[in-house]
């Protein structure tokens, strides 16, 4: 049953008008039955080797209507864009246009498949063409690798580029080192650690962005590159950033920008005249293609002069008039494969259409106004939530911390929670690490400004009830969500992974 509040009377059936209480799929279906006729197959040998299954697999079988209630049901208590703001720092959820949608779905692009022949794909491939035409000209790189899945996919790659680089220059075994700023992503480390370097962590200063003097001490014969976000974690702009590439590169490294924040400075500032190396791009972030859930996603990497020949295969080349992915990993002198295919067709439609629709201006409009959104919301809650490096210009995202609730007995996972009765999906909370009890908010261009508006007068009002020493409000939210508040401890220590007929 819904964890019903304690205010409003329980129904016979859970439900509360629209909103349907819903089992699990083993509480509805009958594992003794199936949804579809299935005839018994003809008498075979198998060649499982003693590997079938010994006993019936367990599933539930249910009708199609059963099975399309279930997940409309469910559809009904997720949060998405679609229904309203998500104000997830660092993570850029934006509105999706539908124009992307129809593109994607056109069938050139939706229903061919990656081992046709490339003569039947050529619009296909001019589709990739300027979409690696448009990304090469917003951040002034030389070559693209289209292949990588997501942000941490392309940290991978641009990082394996650069350890053949490395390999290429005969300098394996003295570059060693991994520069990572203490408020980076926390794949930047695991990505380095990943291909064997060792890292090292470069502090952040008192006023959230990483100095070059910092840098200079930490540089050497043994650095690798440098792992630096722009804007960083904290929604600053790096302003040491052309010093920090300068001084990176003439130790003999390379330097690695985390692009997950580029919809900040996307048709505004070119990353390749930061000085860097290699970048990943998140299309389904900046881009607009939908994301969360586990994909689908992409995170082509931009690479610059220096590190173009080390371009993963396939490489995406002209021959004429004719296009085609050269599949030679020896082509130039990159790794070889980072994914079995060709990268995600259907992302890379979306964001060319995202591209084409805004054209260059548009782009640069959609930058301004995303540090616009986040600096009206940073300007509306001055007075009431702190800064942890004060109240300062931000980028596309404005961090607050946890020091004005000091003394109220409401924490930050508190106040999200609470959120969460407003209707509100929390934003980012507890990162970056370098801010106590962080709340990092991102509202993206596509809010209005009577949106923002509302989201930080419900802000507003959450805080004063906080301040005001209604912390019991706090700690029994959410009272309105299907379900109520999780005991999130018990359930990491104790996960309960398997449907036991009834035991959860």
């Amino acid at each position: 049953m819904l964890d019903q509040p304690k205010t409003a009377p329980a129904t016979f059936t859970g439900n509360r008008a629209l909103e349907m209480e819903e089992p699990l799929l083993f509480e509805i279906g009958r594992p003794e039955t199936s949804g579809v006729d299935v005839e018994e197959p003809e008498p075979f040998e198998d060649c499982l080797g003693g590997l079938e299954r010994q006993r019936p697999i367990g599933l539930p079988g249910l009708s199609e209507p059963e099975t399309l209630r279930h997940y409309v049901r469910l559809s009904r208590m997720n949060y998405s864009i679609d229904a309203g703001m998500y104000p997830l720092g660092s993570c850029t959820m934006k509105h999706n246009p539908r124009l992307n949608e129809k593109m994607a779905r056109l069938a050139g692009f939706a229903d061919i498949h990656p081992l046709q022949p490339q003569s039947t794909v050529q619009g296909a491939l001019e589709a990739m063409e300027q979409l690696t035409h448009w990304l090469l000209t917003l951040t002034n790189m030389e070559a693209l690798a289209l292949s990588p899945k997501a942000g941490a996919h392309g940290e991978i790659c641009g990082l394996m580029a650069i350890k053949s680089a490395i390999a290429a220059r005969g300098e394996t075994a003295t570059r060693k080192i991994v520069l990572v700023p203490q408020s980076a992503h926390g794949t930047n480390p695991a990505s380095a650690a990943l291909l064997g370097f060792e890292v090292r962590s470069v502090p952040a200063g008192d006023d959230g962005i990483v100095h070059a003097e910092d840098v200079a001490s930490a540089v050497g014969p043994d650095v690798a590159a440098i792992m630096l976000t722009n804007p960083n974690t904290c929604g600053l702009f790096e302003r040491d950033i052309g010093r920090i590439a300068k001084l990176v590169r003439e130790a003999g490294g390379y330097f690695y920008c985390d692009g997950a924040n580029l919809n900040a400075i996307a048709g505004l500032a070119r990353p390749g005249d930061f000085g860097v190396d290699a970048m990943h791009i998140n299309l389904h972030k900046t881009f607009s293609t939908p994301h969360g859930g586990g994909g689908p996603g992409a995170g082509p990497v931009a690479l610059s002069a220096r590190l173009a020949p080390f371009a993963p295969a396939p490489v995406l080349i002209r021959k004429g008039e004719k296009l085609e992915l050269n599949e030679d990993v020896e082509y130039g002198q990159g790794f070889g494969r980072i994914a079995a295919f060709h990268g995600q067709m259907g992302m890379f439609v979306r964001a060319l259409a995202y591209m084409l629709s805004h054209g260059g201006d548009g782009l640069a409009q959609a930058s301004r106004d995303a540090v616009l959104s986040a600096n009206y919301v940073r300007a509306k809650l001055r007075g009431l939530m702190s800064a942890p490096y004060g109240d300062r210009i931000c980028m596309h995202e404005v961090l607050f911390d946890d020091a004005w609730l000091s003394g109220s007995g409401v924490t930050t996972l508190d106040f999200a929670k609470a959120m969460i009765d407003e209707g509100y999906h929390p934003m980012t909370i507890y990162f970056p690490l370098v801010a106590h009890g962080a709340m990092l908010i991102e509202p993206t261009e596509s809010e209005s400004k009577a949106s923002l508006d509302l989201f930080i007068a419900t802000l507003r009002r959450l805080g004063e009830k906080a301040l005001s020493g209604e912390s019991e409000l706090f700690h029994a939210a959410p009272r309105y969500a299907p379900r109520r508040r999780l005991d999130e401890t018990l359930a990491a220590r104790k996960p309960v992974l398997r449907w036991e007929g009834g035991a959860t």
